[in-house]
Order: C-alpha cells, then sequence, then structure tokens
C-alpha cells in the first residue's frame, strides 16, 4: 500500500474489521481440455487471447479493479483475503488464481502488524543496495526477499521504486535508488528480475516524477519532454528492459497538467507505445480521479479501490461500458494486460499454495547482511583512524539507540523484521501517522562490537547529554557516534540537518577525543558542520536487520568498504536545485493541512535543472559538494592505468586496475562522458564492481550505454548521438577523473 490515504480518521485499526461474507458463486472450473490457454510451452500474449475470448463481461470486470483488505467491507468482498495491500479476487471457473499484493522493496511489509506475529527479512534501504553498485546483489536481494512473498501466499510485490532523487531532502529517497538513471534502472531492473524468479509479479513505481511527499496527491511536476526522456524516463525504461516487471504502478502526482494516472502521454503514448511495454498499470493506492478518462488514458486496474474517493472501476465501469461510452474493445485491452502480466510472470503456471510455507529466516538474514556490507560508504578516513585496531581497550558507543538496534524508514516498505522492534514509536501527527511508526531492527551494533573485541571495555553512553558524552569519549581509545535522520512516506522533511542536538553532540565528542568515528544511519545525505574535525564517518543508510552487524564489520576491516555514494552530499542547503520544499508553506502556515495530504491547494514543482538531475546539476553550477556522487573510500588502494578508447557507432573504454595495498578489496571504476565542447555536463555511462586481491591487476573494459550519451530530439523522436569529439574519463567519482582522453562518435539514433 502506498499512501493508505495518509489522513485522520482512516486508521490501521480497521484491519480486524474484514467482512465474511461469501464471493459470488463461480461456476464449476473447466476441463483442462477445454482451457488450452493453461498450455506453458504457448507465448504469453497468446494464451492471454485465448483465456480474454473465454471470459464474461462479469469476469473482466473483476479482473480491474482490487480490494483494499484493511477497508475492505462490501458483501462481495472474497473470503480469502488476507491482511495486505490488495486482493484481487481469483476466477476459478477459468483457473485465474487471486493476485495477492504485498508492499515490498525492502521485503514483505508488515508496517503495524495487521497480521500478527508475522515477520520477514529486512533488506537495507534502496540507497543502500544502490551504493553497493551490484546488479548481481540487486537480483539476490531481489530474489529473496520474492521467496518470501511467495511463501507468505502473496504472488504481487509491490516493488521497484526507481524514483530519481531530485532533492535531497525528500522524504521517500531512502526507497529509491539515487539520482542516475543508469545506474537507478540498472539495480531495479536487477532487484524486479531477482523477485520474478520466483514465478511472481514485481511492480515498477511510481511513474512518474514522484520526487516528494509533500503535496503529492496535488503537486503538478513540470518538465520538458527531452529532458524527462534523458532523466526519470530513462531510468524507467532501463529499468523495464532489464526486469521486465509484470505491472507498472502510476504515481500519485500530475505530470505537466495531467495526473500520472490519467496521463495519455505517459501511459499510451510512452509507456505503451514507444516502449511497447504489454503489462499492466495499476494505479497507486488513492490516485484514481475518473472512470473514463482514466481508463481512455491508460490505466488497467484501480488498486486499493476503498482508499480512492470513488470506485471508479467497478459500477461506473460496467455502466460505461454497456452504453458504449468506453469502447468494449479498451475494457478487453485491460483485461488483457493484466493477464499478459500473469503469464509473463509464471503466476498463472505456479499458483501460490494455500498454507504459508516455511521460511530459512537464518539464510536469507545473510543475504541481508551481505547488501548491508556493500553498500556502506567510508566517506572520510584522515590518518588511517578505521579499520579500528581489535587491540583497542577502552571503546565508547554513543547516541543512535545503538544499544539495541539500528533505525528503518517509514511507510510502505517498513519490514517488521525478524527479530523484532526494540522501540517503536506511534506518530502523534502529521499525513503520515495513521500507517507509520518509528521502528528500529533488533541488529544492536553495540553487541556487535563487543564480539569483535571481546577484551576491550565497550561503554554505550546514549548521547542525550554532550557533555557526559564528552566526559566518556576523553579516557577511551576511540569514539564512534551514532547519528541518525529519521524520514517516511508521506512527508518530507524541511531540511537536511542532523535532527536534535546531534551536530552538537558529535562536535562535543570530537573535542574531547581526536580518534571519533561518526556511523550516519540516515535517509540520505546530511549536512556535516563538524566534518573538518571528524577523522572518519560512514554512512551506512537504514541498514537493515542485520545492519549492527555489518557495522561492526566494516568498523573493524572484517568488511573492507566497497559502498559509492549513488546520490551527492551537497555542502550547504543552497547548494540544491530546491533548497526549501515546496508546498512546505502551506503545512507549516496550517499543520492541520498537513495532517491531511489532499488538504493542500494545488501548486506546480519546475523541474528548472531538467535532466542534469544530482552530480550533473552540482557540475553544471559549479558546485562543490561536501562528497560527489560516486565517492567511496577502501582500506587499500586502487590504480588505474593504460587506458584504451575504442569510438565510431559506439564507445568501448579498456584499462587496467590494481589493487596496489596489503588487502583484498572491491573498487567501482566509473566512466563518465560528456561533449568536448562542453555544451552539457559529464554522465554516468557505464561502471563496474570490480574484486581484486592485494597486487592484482585485471583488464576492464566498459561499453557506453548509449542513451546516456544521447540527446533526445523531439522533432526526430528518438535519442540521437551528436557526431562529434567526447571527453572520456574513468574516474573514482564524479569530481575525480583518474585518465581521461577524447573519441570521436559518428551520428547514431536509438528509438525514443
Amino acid at each position: 500500500m502506498q499512501s493508505r490515504l495518509a489522513s485522520t480518521g482512516r486508521l490501521w485499526a480497521m484491519i480486524a474489521l474484514f467482512a465474511t461474507a461469501p464471493v459470488h458463486a463461480q461456476d464449476s472450473p473447466a476441463p483442462p481440455a477445454t482451457r488450452p490457454w493453461t498450455d506453458a510451452t504457448l507465448p504469453p500474449a497468446a494464451r492471454a487471447e485465448m483465456l480474454l475470448a473465454a471470459m464474461t463481461l462479469e469476469e473482466k470486470l473483476a479482473l480491474v479493479y482490487t480490494w483494499f483488505p484493511p477497508m475492505a467491507k462490501d458483501p462481495a468482498v472474497p473470503k480469502d483475503l488476507i491482511p495486505s495491500a490488495g486482493h484481487q479476487p481469483a476466477i476459478p471457473r477459468l483457473g485465474i488464481p487471486a493476485l495477492r499484493e504485498t508492499d515490498a522493496s525492502l521485503g514483505v511489509a508488515n508496517q503495524v502488524e495487521q497480521r500478527k506475529g508475522d515477520v520477514a527479512t529486512a533488506l537495507p534501504s534502496g540507497l543502500a543496495l544502490a551504493a553497493s553498485f551490484d546488479p548481481q546483489l540487486a537480483y539476490d536481494s531481489g530474489a529473496m526477499i520474492g521467496s518470501e512473498a511467495r511463501a507468505k501466499r502473496f504472488n504481487v510485490m509491490l516493488a521497484g521504486g526507481v524514483n530519481l532523487t531530485r532533492d535531497p531532502w525528500g522524504g521517500r529517497n531512502f526507497e529509491y535508488l539515487g539520482e542516475d538513471p543508469l545506474l537507478a534502472g540498472t539495480i531495479a531492473g536487477e532487484s524486479i528480475r531477482g523477485i520474478q524468479s520466483n514465478r511472481i509479479v514485481s511492480t515498477i513505481k511510481h511513474f512518474a516524477l514522484n520526487a516528494q511527499e509533500t503535496g503529492r496527491f496535488v503537486m503538478d511536476a513540470r518538465i520538458d519532454e527531452a529532458a524527462f526522456r534523458e532523466s526519470d524516463l530513462l531510468a524507467f525504461r532501463i529499468a523495464i528492459e532489464r526486469g521486465r516487471p509484470g505491472a507498472v504502478m502510476c504515481a500519485y502526482n500530475q505530470v505537466n497538467g495531467d495526473y500520472a494516472c490519467e496521463n495519455d502521454w505517459l501511459l499510451n503514448r510512452v509507456l505503451k507505445g514507444d516502449w511497447g511495454y504489454r503489462g499492466w498499470v495499476m494505479s497507486d493506492w488513492g490516485a484514481v480521479h475518473s472512470t473514463v478518462k482514466a481508463a481512455r488514458t491508460g490505466l488497467d486496474q484501480q488498486s486499493g479501490g476503498e482508499l480512492d474517493t470513488h470506485p471508479f472501476f467497478r459500477a461506473d465501469l460496467r455502466k460505461a461500458v454497456e452504453s458504449g461510452e468506453l469502447p468494449a474493445a479498451r475494457l478487453d485491452d485491460m483485461v488483457r494486460r493484466i493477464l499478459f502480466g500473469s503469464f509473463s510472470t509464471g503466476v498463472m503456471d505456479a499458483p501460490v499454495v494455500e498454507a504459508p510455507q516455511p521460511i530459512d529466516y537464518a539464510k536469507n538474514a545473510e543475504v541481508a547482511q551481505r547488501a548491508a556490507e556493500a553498500g556502506i560508504v567510508l566517506l572520510k578516513n584522515d590518518r588511517g583512524l578505521l579499520p579500528l585496531a581489535k587491540t583497542a581497550k577502552r571503546i565508547v558507543l554513543i547516541g543512535g539507540h545503538a544499544d539495541v538496534g539500528v533505525l528503518s524508514g517509514g511507510g510502505s516498505s517498513q519490514v517488521r523484521s525478524v527479530g523484532g522492534a526494540p522501540i517503536e514509536i506511534p506518530l502523534t501527527g502529521g499525513a503520515a501517522a495513521s500507517f507509520v511508526r518509528r521502528t528500529w531492527h533488533a541488529s544492536s551494533p553495540l553487541a556487535a562490537i563487543r564480539a569483535l573485541a571481546p577484551r576491550a571495555q565497550v561503554q554505550f553512553v546514549d548521547g542525550s547529554n554532550p557533555a557526559a558524552a564528552s566526559a566518556a569519549a576523553r579516557g577511551s581509545d576511540v569514539a564512534i557516534v551514532v547519528a541518525t535522520q529519521w524520514t517516511t512516506e508521506a512527508e518530507d522533511p524541511q531540511g537536511i540537518a542532523l535532527d536534535g542536538n546531534q551536530d552538537a553532540l558529535i562536535a562535543a565528542v570530537a573535542a574531547a577525543n581526536p580518534k571519533t568515528a561518526v556511523v550516519l544511519t540516515t535517509a540520505g545525505p546530511v549536512l556535516m558542520p563538524w566534518i573538518d574535525r571528524v577523522p572518519a564517518v560512514l554512512a551506512a543508510w537504514y541498514p537493515g536487520q542485520r545492519g549492527g552487524e555489518a557495522i561492526a564489520r566494516v568498523l573493524f576491516g572484517e568488511v573492507n568498504p566497497s559502498g559509492r555514494l549513488p546520490i551527492t552530499f551537497p555542502a550547504a542547503s543552497s547548494q540544491a536545485p530546491r533548497p526549501q520544499v515546496p508546498g512546505m508553506e502551506q503545512v507549516l502556515a496550517d499543520p492541520k493541512r498537513g495532517e491531511d495530504a489532499r488538504a493542500i491547494r494545488p501548486f506546480e514543482v519546475q523541474y528548472r535543472e531538467g535532466s542534469d538531475v544530482g552530480y550533473r546539476w552540482y557540475a553544471r553550477q559549479r558546485h562543490k559538494p561536501l562528497f560527489a556522487f560516486g565517492h567511496g573510500l577502501s582500506y587499500t588502494r586502487f590504480d588505474y592505468a593504460k587506458l584504451r578508447v575504442e569510438g565510431g557507432d559506439g564507445l568501448k573504454v579498456g584499462f587496467e586496475i590494481t589493487n596496489r595495498g596489503k588487502r583484498a578489496g572491491v573498487d567501482v571504476p566509473q566512466l563518465y562522458v560528456a561533449p568536448r565542447d562542453g555544451s552539457r555536463p559529464l554522465r554516468l555511462a557505464g561502471f563496474e564492481r570490480v574484486t581484486l586481491a592485494p597486487g592484482e591487476t585485471r583488464r576492464i573494459t566498459l561499453t557506453a550505454e548509449p542513451r546516456v550519451i544521447a540527446d533526445y530530439d523531439v522533432a526526430n523522436p528518438g535519442y540521437r548521438v551528436a557526431p562529434g569529439n567526447y571527453r572520456v574519463s574513468i574516474s573514482r567519482d564524479a569530481s575525480q577523473p583518474v585518465l581521461t582522453g577524447t573519441v570521436e562518435l559518428r551520428e547514431r539514433r536509438l528509438a525514443p
């Protein structure tokens, strides 16, 4: 579920009020011989067409509307609802299984324990996964959470968030995959592919430009077509090509004047037309505004209809089809797409069983820990403070509730993890209060540090009193401060400063002990006014249910850090395209308006940066960020040499990478390309995660994604690589080229 209306009065307590009326009587199932669509050797499109031809109007209408179990009270509600995000009833006569939908991305969600006692494996945040720059890890983690979804009787995961980070303060940034279309699209596509390897559906969401939470029901995202195609739409397209998701979830916001879920240009022309997408478009929960317009402009399924202002795709849709206001062929296309998505992912051929299946949570936790370790970014490490020596006798750990666990983000992605929640704080107000709690996973950094340094005296100080923390730090061999920044779906923070007195706490501890390391467990970038006084900083993001263990292992060198920033850390809020949150002034002026996400007056957000999202914007404006996109340090050292560049119709770059240190490690060389004339900023065109033993040298070849190099031509629709010379660099991050060269490329055109 996505917004769950995010307004007061519609609380999760309603989950206990499920109706138990029987479903409408169904005819007896047809014998297999009369159901040719069950032949799994046939193409999904042919099978969908055969099944569609056998369906009645009543059966077709049943597929284009899903129930929201916590609020489903209609007498027609199926009796087999599971407390979850959504349910489309089965049609036994035709062998169509129920579609049972769960919130996802970071695991099988169960935000406020609507399913009592049901836990799942909690992955680190999306930004942490993106920081790994590891497509295989994305696949593995997707396969893991998909297997748990199937075991829990779900066959649709509302996963695949790939909205680009346009503003560092976005409340939902932690769910997504950063600011670069190639990186985000690649990681999302592999995660989707992993989920669907379990023969269940993954969505991709939120299509498109759902880049902020404030006013998300009413805001109008404004951007020109070429910039849109070169940025957010390119991320979605790459992910769809790689992952082939069964469904696309359209967003709440408007895009250039039309709601995303009734946007003809976005859904019909781009998604289904230019990209040839054959699956179905489902709405976000509470994102439907009409019947005929929505159906005509590309929406195929009203999801969680109880959270909309009206059940648009029930009686009204029937009436529109029967009267001819909506052609029957359009209803057929809606159903055909749902059937295609179900056939192409294997849902039709491998129905989930009716009883929960056993799950190897211990094995799955290893995947979560591996993801956390791969995504932790070593931002700073002056004088080699890290890794910590296990001979340290006195260590003080300060703040962040690090004695009991690690923080997680709020909203529909919230997973009730194995091990429970040692801290769970209900919200007292705001748009997220009805479905969000501030929660920690039971993975204690304190316990993990003590396990790795059993001979040390490891003290915990809660950090509420900077003076007490300073006193504890002064007598220690090393001080570790765990800083937190909590954000949630449905609300944006007012900025990116650390909450409360944490900046003062860090400054005081660093003044007391020059050997201070800061571990950031945050949604994304934060300001660091103390950065010059702290020798070591780790970005651990929201590290999931094994985050404590992962943090400790990186601190002590059991794991050599290899994460790279998927998002720029600005030096000041003023460097961002929008230092203030658009629409926030309404919330601050009238807090009651902030309680109801639909009460905010409509407003426009002009994305003036266009396709120059994130690091491209900083380069264009000549801003020097605190930490650049792609930045990340290691406990070893890597050299690059012997660059060779091949141009012409495409771009290939070869080079050697050598581990010059004494530790095995992982590096992520990055390929950036820009026109030699400087007409636009550099763009990430390729990357590879490389593991090397000490002294090992390997030759790497990166092939540039041509649509990244290209500009979008609106007049002659498609991507166009302009002929001419381009600057090429193999870099450590977006601001640190190591090997540079030039290449001449011929003109090349690619489909829109």
